[in-house]
């Protein structure tokens, strides 16, 4: 589209917020990506992809660990297509697919979870667990996770519940999530010569860049919660696959569109006081933020969806990256008229 989209006064503003974070030391880099359901895209980076050991900068094609946004880009897609073809029932409990979960108890809480529950983070499952300290035997934690007696607690957002999902479509399929295809533009692992780099890991001892930061996902080879890279075009592609998805009443987009509660939906979050999204936003967005410094949100009433990834945690997650301010502040940008 050679036309400057509607939009291209918002992005500007937007940008200049990412543009003054780079500046003033507080993330390396960055790139932002904005859409509209007509087809009008703009998307512009800044800063470095790495700075340790060595530096690079960043570029429009630059490839992400995108972190918490495989739960909604991959994980939750998958489990809510199984669901329209009549594959999983998600009010049924996990154990329809993992009949082993906690087998040796069947009475226990953790046999009852549905997939629903999972995809709402509405089950008693802490909020997060070192797995990765327990081993980097991939089978032996997986075998870990599902015969653990976790510790019941008030539903918390937590990577169990997309970790156990993520081991139903690998009961599925009969492979690992890290055999699976992604999609198009996605991928579970990049060229560390053309991705953004992420920490210093303290037990792999080198900066992570084209392999997954979250240490369970790595210890585990591969899981639901995290994992998937992509650059920035490839994210606004399935933002805008969404946005073709709701215009026909496709049933997936649909249930991502669905409350579960007062903060989330099938796998999202909705708008609720001090969300990532800002305070703008319509009551038709949804968004979902990685712990990367990533982040998509896809506005179904406005017609707008925008992409804000960084690599805030490089070279250390220890330093205020001032990235939740700078996200809510991108979302005002964009929603500011």
């Amino acid at each position: 589209m050679t036309d400057t989209p509607a939009f291209a006064p918002r992005f500007e503003r937007a940008f200049a917020l990412l543009n003054a974070s780079v500046n003033a030391g507080r993330i390396p880099g960055g790139v932002l990506g904005v859409i509209d359901r007509a087809g009008g895209r703009m998307v512009r980076a800044t800063g470095y992809a790495q700075r340790v050991p060595h530096e690079r900068e960043m570029r429009t094609d630059t490839w992400f660990d995108l972190a918490s946004l495989t739960k909604v880009i991959f994980t939750t897609t998958r489990i809510l297509e199984l669901a329209k073809e009549g594959v999983i029932d998600l009010d049924a409990p996990l154990t329809t697919l993992l009949p082993d979960l906690r087998q040796y108890d069947p009475d226990a809480w953790e046999r009852q979870v549905t997939f629903r529950q999972c995809l709402g983070h509405q089950t008693p499952f802490p909020a997060v667990e070192p797995i990765y300290t327990y081993g980097r035997d991939a089978d032996l934690l997986r075998a870990f996770i599902l015969q653990r007696r976790w510790e019941k607690g008030p539903p918390v957002y937590s990577d169990i519940n997309f970790i156990l999902l993520g081991f139903a479509l690998e009961r599925l399929e009969g492979n690992r999530l890290r055999d699976f295809d992604p999609g198009p533009g996605f991928a579970f692992a990049a060229d560390p010569e053309k991705t953004a780099a992420t920490e210093d890991c303290t037990w792999r001892h080198r900066v992570l860049c084209g392999e997954v930061h979250d240490d369970n996902c790595s210890a585990l080879e591969g899981a639901g919660h995290a994992g998937l890279f992509g650059t920035a075009n490839s994210v606004l592609d399935f933002a805008a696959g969404l946005f073709a998805g709701d215009a026909v009443g496709d049933e997936t987009v649909a249930l991502m569109r669905t409350p579960l509660s007062e903060k989330r939906t099938h796998g999202w979050e909705r708008p609720y006081e001090d969300w990532p999204g800002g305070a703008l936003t319509s009551a038709g967005t949804i968004g979902h933020t990685g712990f990367t410094g990533t982040g998509l949100w896809v506005d179904f009433d406005n017609g707008l969806a925008w992409t804000l990834l960084t690599n805030r945690i490089h070279p250390t997650r220890h330093f205020d990256s001032g990235i939740a301010a700078l996200r809510q502040a991108v979302g005002d940008c964009m929603n500011a008229g």
